[in-house]
């Protein structure tokens, strides 16, 4: 709902019932800072939730990342 222009309260009201994604992200992305964790698909979607990124406009920052190795962060 939100990839087609919804608000998060229009969305809310929609489902009816609690949207866990957006109810839990805010808790996951401030975790993400604390631990110096790098999220790009988590950011981006907190972007589009919260800070008026437009999804195709995430979309695009995801796809325009530098390549690198994922398991560089788990040690």
């Amino acid at each position: 709902m939100i990839g087609q222009g919804k608000t998060i309260e229009e969305a809310r009201k929609e489902v009816g019932m609690v949207i866990e994604s957006i109810d839990n992200i805010e808790v996951a992305y401030e975790l993400g800072k604390i631990h110096n964790i790098e999220m790009p698909i988590l950011n981006t979607v907190y972007d589009i939730l919260y800070k008026n990124l437009l999804p195709k406009d995430g979309v695009a920052k995801l796809m325009q990342r530098t390549k690198k190795s994922e398991f560089e962060q788990i040690v």
